[in-house]
């Protein structure tokens, strides 16, 4: 199976030439002739291949709707997929240079592939809760009535008039938790004003009796005006809607949507100090956390207080009807998990990166909620084992893009490329922008600073969501030919991911320069600043390896960063710079080893029981403690869970095979049973416990020498033992 490839110059703007887009690729490439007006003129052209069955690729994403309605009005069986070349390559400030990028693009976008992932499905009838001051509430509430099931959350009532006919259940109080996603939340409010709406029938009695006016049109207890006479709970009478005795009644329900109008929304908080509950919103703060839920769950809406906003998401609202999935972003192997062992803690990156929520604590191991998850992928980035991975695509099929494009980018006479990883909204939004102020018919000398575009040698690779992208890739990528890999974040991306990848970047950094390249290959742009692209341009170029690297990134995270160093490593060796033995970490990392103080472990082999990564074994031949390097994630489990707080961490990199065998960490000299002569235990373990129990009256005489038994001859001594006192010993009755 080919791709034929379909360009376009968009109307001679971008320079292309058909012999040099028709060259070899790393994947079978078919360029078709180069045409000029694709989406006008030549649409005929587009039409022509639409009978074909091999993929069809397309330069132009500013009219994918239009090609993509054609092709489906016609019935066409290969798919038709786009590649952005004017934008990300061709206008630019460097424009006539980037034929190698573009071939670059066309090698990435023609092999993009995904493996089928599971679908997470949603299901809405169209319940929706429109929470809000009471004026706005109650006329989103009527704008939305003929489209949506409606309930109103009046948090504050400001005299707004209830609608005359009950065609909506309208409630009063403060919203203290919302849980839940699309089809699926759980409100919990409390009634804090002394009239419940829900059980009021609005006959206006209460409004005639109160003497001092503190009952408005909303049917709400204006309770600083109120003097307490409560003649409005005698007009009331038996339907006792009004109850100044009732102390903040909680009610919770179900709904499928949720319209927020308020300032503040319920998944945002900067006010609450950690593990303390704001007083504006219910939000609790995760321990050890510097932010909150970042992205709000599916089929919640919080325009807040600004009008068009709340046009634009009440259109997306009433479309919230039906059943509706999303892929499964990610993968997770509990037995890989590092979480903890035996109720004790260890990692928790996963759940501290989080910006949805959907990771928590479940014991040893973790849960991830796949309806709240957004697909960011930060989990998969800091996970140190690989226990949590990303799916969609996985890293091994995006590596094999990023390796595809490199390769077409050399075979064009491109040097010192730089990848450019976005996300597929705000940063594809982001770098197509660039050249639109650009008066590309003067010249590059007459362009616009906005217009520069991006450098030629900085090719731009779309993920779902930067947060996915790991130091396993980030590495790979050195590997396969790239100079650099810069990271666009922007005022969408959670600021945990940004600290989460800067942390992945310095390791690598660290690892990198270590083995004697040159350079900055690692760094984080943010997109939100006015000078970012400058800042492409001023990015000096950092030393490429002189053989790229072919392997395939595999499922093992792990394995991928140490096929990608290994082969850094090999480069390194080859190019006469001396390979270190061992690179010292900061703390934080996922590699390492550990020291173990000799003269205080006892060789009790607890943390062995509690290491998830079998970093640490035992010998069954002999009292040994040992150690594979390789597999150690620095958890600290271990460190935890000795009694006797003999082990500590300490983060590195090795390399050297050494780390795949098994190293030993303490040994001891077997204690031979004093009664049997059979080894059990360690001499220094049965001193030690001889030792602290010699004063205990339940150890001594006969009790101590069973110490020094092993478990079959401790058996023996207690039944044979004259002396021995047993169950039998005691009472009237005897056995028949």
């Amino acid at each position: 199976m080919k791709t034929r490839l379909l360009a376009c110059t968009c109307n001679g703007t971008v320079d292309l030439d058909r012999a040099q887009l028709g060259r070899a690729f790393p994947i079978p490439v078919q360029a078709l002739p180069v045409a000029r007006e694709l989406c006008r003129r030549e649409v005929s052209r587009f039409l022509g291949e639409l009978d074909g069955t091999d993929d069809l690729l397309v330069t132009c994403t500013q009219e994918s709707s239009l090609f993509t309605e054609i092709a489906a009005a016609r019935n066409a069986v290969a798919p038709t997929r786009f590649v952005n070349i004017r934008e990300q390559a061709g206008w630019g400030e460097q424009g006539a240079d980037a034929g190698p990028k573009i071939a670059a693009l066309v090698a990435m976008a023609a092999s993009a592939t995904t493996d089928p992932v599971p679908a997470v499905s949603y299901r809405s009838s169209g319940r929706v809760l429109v929470v809000g001051d009471g004026r706005d509430a109650l006329d989103w509430a009527e704008r939305l009535a003929g489209q949506l099931s409606v309930t109103v959350l009046m948090t504050q009532s400001r005299g707004a008039a209830l609608p005359a006919s009950r065609e909506w259940p309208v409630l009063s109080g403060k919203l203290v938790s919302l849980t839940g996603w699309l089809g699926a939340f759980e409100a919990r409010w409390r009634q804090e004003n002394p009239i419940d709406l829900d059980t009021c029938v609005r006959c206006g009695a209460c409004i005639d009796a109160c003497p001092e006016s503190a009952i408005g049109p909303d049917l709400q207890v204006d309770v600083l005006r109120c003097r307490a006479h409560r003649a409005c709970v005698s007009a009331c009478g038996e339907v006792g809607a009004i109850d100044f005795a009732r102390s903040e009644r909680e009610r919770s329900e179900r709904f499928d949507l949720v319209f927020d109008l308020r300032e503040q929304s319920m998944f945002e908080c900067q006010l609450a100090p950690q593990g303390e509950i704001c007083e504006q919103c219910p939000l609790v703060r995760r321990a050890g956390a510097s932010f909150d839920c970042h992205q709000p769950p599916q089929g919640y809406f919080h325009p807040g207080r600004d009008e068009s906003a709340r046009v634009a998401q009440a259109l997306k609202l009433v479309a919230m009807v039906g059943e509706f999935e999303k892929p499964k972003f990610f993968r997770y192997r509990e037995k890989l998990c590092a979480h903890g062992r035996n109720r004790i803690e260890g990692c928790t990156a996963c759940v501290d990166v989080c910006s949805t929520r959907a990771i928590e604590s479940a014991g040893d191991v973790i849960r991830v909620e796949p309806h709240l998850c957004m697909g960011c992928g930060g989990c998969t980035t800091v996970c140190p084992s690989g226990a949590i991975s990303y799916a969609y695509p996985t890293p091994a099929r995006l590596g094999e893009q990023i390796r595809h494009g490199l390769a077409a980018y050399r075979d064009r006479g491109g040097r010192d490329a730089c990848l450019l990883v976005h996300d597929a909204d705000e940063g594809r939004r982001l770098i197509d922008a660039l050249t639109r102020p650009a008066a590309r018919a003067s010249g590059p000398a007459a362009r616009a600073p906005a217009g520069r575009g991006l450098p030629a040698r900085v090719i731009p690779v779309a993920v779902h969501h930067v947060g996915s992208f790991g130091i396993d890739l980030a590495l790979s990528a050195l590997a396969f030919g790239a100079s650099q890999v810069v990271v666009l974040t922007g005022p969408g991306i959670a600021p945990q991911y940004r600290e989460a990848t800067e942390a992945q970047f310095a390791i690598a950094q660290t690892l990198v320069g270590a083995l004697g390249f040159e350079g900055r290959h690692f760094s984080v742009v943010d997109g939100a600043g006015a000078d970012w692209v400058d800042a492409l341009y001023d990015l000096v170029a950092a030393e490429v390896i002189a053989q790229p690297a072919t392997f395939a990134l595999s499922e093992d995270k792990r394995r991928s960063i140490e096929f990608a160093l290994d082969h850094l490593a090999g480069q390194a060796g080859a190019a006469g710079s001396a390979v270190p033995q061992t690179v010292a970490l900061s703390q934080g990392a996922p590699f390492g080893t550990l020291k173990v103080q000799r003269d205080a472990c006892t060789l009790c082999m607890a943390c062995i029981g509690a290491c998830p990564e079998s970093a640490l074994l035992d010998n069954p031949d002999s009292p040994q403690l040992r150690f594979i390097e390789r597999n150690c994630v620095q958890c600290g489990l271990c460190a935890k869970t000795c009694p006797e707080q003999a082990i500590t961490l300490e983060p590195r990199y090795v390399f050297s095979e050494e780390t795949r065998t098994p190293a030993v960490l303490n040994e001891a000299q077997p204690f031979h049973c004093i009664s049997c002569g059979k080894p059990f235990g360690t001499r220094q373990m049965i001193d030690g416990m001889l030792g602290r129990l010699a004063g205990h009256a339940m150890f001594g005489g006969q009790a101590a020498r069973r110490l020094q038994m092993c478990a079959d001859c401790r058996v023996v001594d207690m039944v044979t033992n004259p002396a021995e006192a047993t169950i039998f010993d005691y009472g009237d009755r005897k056995p028949s």
